[in-house]
């Protein structure tokens, strides 16, 4: 039982078929909303699209969330919720997403002499914000973004995604085509390589850690100097 119970918290216990239909089914919907977001030529950001977008995210986490429960599985010892304190899972995040950057800042730079021609980089979200927005709006899309999105996101793709695809194509395969997934649902083609190395860069540390809530908070403070950074040019450098 000990050892059972230590398996299920390193999410190491075997995902079946029912994880894998609901994987398949996920992504499906995923590249569904990438096709149709490809189709709009002049996008505008609303605050409004982003609570709408983090009520869907937490009703596929708590579809997921009952599927797994339904089928014996422990959501936190999977996750591996219980395996860090705060203090440990804090300081893991910020030195692993330090070690990250230089990867991430090469990636982005590379990726944009390459596509367009050592333009500057843009970020479509922030170009689409209407000019009458005011800080306080800004703050509550940064502050929405940090709280909506890191969760979300790493519980689907990291912790949901990842683990279907590591039980039936092995961590090599999984890591890839789950970073490649991650980096198109955002619909931002100049974002797509350095999206894709952050995706992976979060699976390496949950795979490190154990924990899901690592990269959760790696991807929290990403969000934050990232969106801080956009939202604020002349307070923060780029």
């Amino acid at each position: 039982m000990a050892r059972r119970s230590e398996t299920a918290s390193l999410g190491d216990r075997q995902l079946g078929y029912p994880e894998a239909i609901a994987a398949v089914l996920l992504v499906g919907w995923f590249l569904l909303n990438l096709l149709a977001a490809t189709r709009i030529d002049n996008p505008v950001f609303q605050i409004q699209d982003l609570l709408l977008t983090g009520g869907i995210s937490l009703l596929i986490i708590t579809l997921l969330t009952l599927l797994l429960q339904l089928r014996g599985f422990s959501v936190a010892l999977l996750g591996g919720f219980s395996r860090l304190g705060f203090g440990r899972i804090l300081s893991t995040a910020a030195v692993l997403l330090f070690a990250a950057y230089p990867l991430l800042l090469a990636a982005d730079g590379d990726f944009h002499r390459l596509l367009l021609g050592g333009g500057a980089p843009n970020n479509r979200s922030w170009k689409c914000l209407p000019a009458r927005k005011r800080s306080m709006q800004r703050i509550l899309i940064i502050v929405l973004a940090i709280a909506i999105a890191p969760f979300a996101e790493e519980f689907v793709f990291r912790f949901f995604l990842y683990g279907v695809l590591k039980r039936y194509l092995g961590r090599a395969v999984g890591l890839v085509l789950n970073s490649l997934l991650f980096g198109a649902v955002h619909a931002h083609l100049p974002s797509l390589l350095p999206l894709f190395v952050l995706g992976g860069c979060f699976t390496l540390a949950y795979e490190w850690s154990g924990s899901i809530l690592v990269s959760m908070t790696m991807h929290a403070l990403f969000n934050f100097f990232s969106l801080s950074a956009l939202a604020f040019p002349d307070l923060l450098p780029q």
